[in-house]
């Protein structure tokens, strides 16, 4: 089934118009994108957006330090329990870095027990430990600082998530229910038009959804980068083909 009227029918001044809508809907994902990277990066302590941003803001994370679990479980075995439990207090401090190599510790000093009891096998050249040193090595402080604090990052309190899903629900749907309409008024085949559709409406159901399931389960934190990457993608595609209808040559 195929439109009876198109876009490129518009009077001139009603195509400039619209063309200056659809910048701005344009600009308004990149804006959105941009604000989400902001919103969401260093969660996790670490710089730029990564999936354990997202699950912390969507479902939450509470890791404890690996090197707090090693030492748990009484690894090495060999170490001595007066030797674990400074390991354990100075991980359970709050002055982890600066006490690290305190030479007022002396020999208590964090930096020495470790190079004590761990170096053998977790230095970058040791040949022990079946290559563990490779993967964690312990020599320095930047690499005991990688696997010396736990993580816990609180899901965004419900609340704000309802009242968040209120303002976004119905923008987000109104604007994806017009680029639709509009994509629909374009000469381009039925099988893109409905692409974009279903990217959009799918693509916004998964995302909203998302946002509740996800508190469940960390794994549907993916129904969220997943239905907002299909939503966005959908509504940018959407917006070019309504550009393209509003200024190609008509087809005669």
């Amino acid at each position: 089934m195929n439109p009876t009227f198109r876009l490129r029918e518009l009077p001139l001044g009603l195509r400039f118009g619209l063309t200056g809508v659809v910048a701005a809907v344009l600009l308004g994902l990149w804006a959105s994108l941009t604000h989400l990277e902001d919103h969401h990066q260093n969660r996790d302590a670490r710089p730029g957006v990564s999936v354990d941003d997202l699950v912390g803001a969507y479902h939450g994370i509470d890791n404890p330090a690996p090197f707090v679990t090693a030492l748990e479980r009484e690894h090495p075995k060999e170490q001595a329990p007066a030797d674990r439990k400074l390991l354990l207090d100075w991980l359970a401090s709050d002055k982890v870095s600066e006490n690290f190599d305190n030479p007022d510790l002396g020999p208590a000093a964090p930096a020495e027990i470790i190079a004590r009891d761990c170096l053998q096998c977790h230095s970058r050249k040791s040949t022990d430990g079946d290559g563990i040193g490779q993967k964690i090595p312990l020599e320095y402080w930047d690499d005991v600082e990688k696997v010396a604090f736990s993580r816990k990052l609180e899901a965004t309190p419900m609340p704000i998530l309802i009242t968040s899903t209120h303002t976004h629900a119905l923008a987000m749907a109104t604007l994806g229910c017009l680029v639709m309409l509009l994509v629909w008024a374009t000469r381009f085949a039925p099988f893109l038009r409905g692409a974009v559709g279903f990217l959009i409406g799918v693509g916004l159901a998964c995302d909203l959804a998302g946002w509740f399931l996800a508190r469940e389960s960390a794994a549907l934190v993916w129904l969220v980068i997943g239905g907002g990457s299909a939503f966005a993608g959908g509504t940018a595609l959407g917006a070019v083909l309504v550009l393209a209808e509003l200024w190609l040559p008509r087809r005669g």
